[in-house]
């Protein structure tokens, strides 16, 4: 777990960095791409439906950004928590996870 989060830190870190310094260079019709974002849906996506790593990755995301950018500390860390729980109450209540099956190697509704 803390391994994990070790990892999300130093992963954030480097894409906070490349996102605010070399992305800001190529904006389409004035919209940068935001790679944080990206990575905190793909994760929530991607995750067991019991674990709680997208809370803490929406945590990080939203610290990381809060520091690189002109807003107050905490403002995109609330953002983050919101669209996690949001997406995990949604996902709970109406998306049955397909899981990979391995007797039959087909894929699964559980």
């Amino acid at each position: 777990m803390t391994k994990n989060i070790f990892i999300f830190i130093i992963l954030f870190y480097f894409l906070i960095l490349f996102q605010t310094s070399f992305l800001v260079h190529f904006n389409i019709n004035g919209w940068t791409p935001n790679l944080i974002l990206i990575i905190l849906i793909l994760t929530l996506f991607l995750e067991k439906p019991t674990n709680k790593n997208a809370i803490y990755v929406a945590i990080i995301c939203g610290f990381f950004w809060d520091i690189f950018s002109e807003t107050f500390i905490g403002f995109h860390i609330l953002i983050g928590l919101f669209l996690v729980i949001l997406i995990k109450i949604i996902l709970k209540k109406y998306i049955r996870p397909i899981i990979f099956s391995k007797k039959n190697n087909l894929w699964t509704s559980t």
